[in-house]
């Protein structure tokens, strides 16, 4: 048996209380050392050393998480997919953020606007451009998905529901489930959140490049329409 760092057995069981009590002896610890404990000792550290360096690929569950969120696009895996974080500084954790860029952010956030920024290790690589190993990001302003972030704790993965074919992503509860309903687990009524995606904003350049104008005003930036 084991208590926190110490290990135990139970000697003997004792009556007479209302609740199990037991007499225990604490178990010596062993004190082997030498070269094979030495080189086991090598040999684990280096396993978790390679397991750490192997997180980035992503445990099964969220390959297929990632795949069926593909699957219901209609898109391949140099398609960006967006990690929706509660703010900024959870965005530093996943986006390799400089100054210029992270004032851009602060202007935009939170709003309609997706960026997309090198990723940091944390991010696993099914989650990334496959090539450029970039991620897109941003932070929701809608109180809904604010209080699922809070509640998670943790970046949401999200793509627009734009179905292969269809000019305007999907914006209705109903007809979301009347599409998807075999696709998705679960899906949140918080009322119609309009058919305008967001504005997205390569931030990888030299220069901010906009991929699709949205929502999100380019006027705070000073930018043009996109190329």
């Amino acid at each position: 048996m084991v208590q926190g760092e110490k290990r135990f057995r139970v000697v003997e069981f004792l009556e007479g209380w209302p609740f199990l009590v037991a007499s225990v002896a604490w178990i010596p610890e062993p004190q082997d050392t030498g070269p094979e404990i030495e080189a086991r000792f090598l040999q684990l550290k280096g396993k978790a050393v390679e397991a750490i360096h192997l997180l980035p690929s992503a445990p099964d569950e969220l390959a297929n998480v990632v795949q069926r969120l593909r699957r219901a696009r209609g898109v391949d895996d140099k398609h960006h997919l967006t990690l929706m974080c509660r703010d900024l500084s959870e965005i530093a954790a996943y986006a390799i953020v400089d100054n210029v860029q992270f004032r851009m952010l602060r202007l935009a956030t939170p709003g309609s606007y997706t960026f997309i920024l090198r990723a940091t290790k944390e991010v696993p690589r099914r989650l990334q451009h496959p090539k450029r190993r970039t991620i897109g990001v941003r932070v929701p302003a809608h109180v809904v998905t604010q209080a699922l972030l809070a509640e998670l704790g943790e970046p949401m993965l999200s793509a627009t529901l734009i179905l292969p074919g269809a000019s305007a992503p999907l914006a209705e509860a109903a007809e979301i489930r009347a599409a998807l309903e075999h696709e998705l687990d679960v899906v949140v009524d918080c009322g119609p959140c309009g058919t305008e995606p967001s504005t997205v904003i390569d931030l990888t350049g030299a220069a901010p490049v906009v991929l699709r104008k949205g929502r999100g005003p380019l006027e705070i930036f000073g930018l043009g329409a996109p190329l």
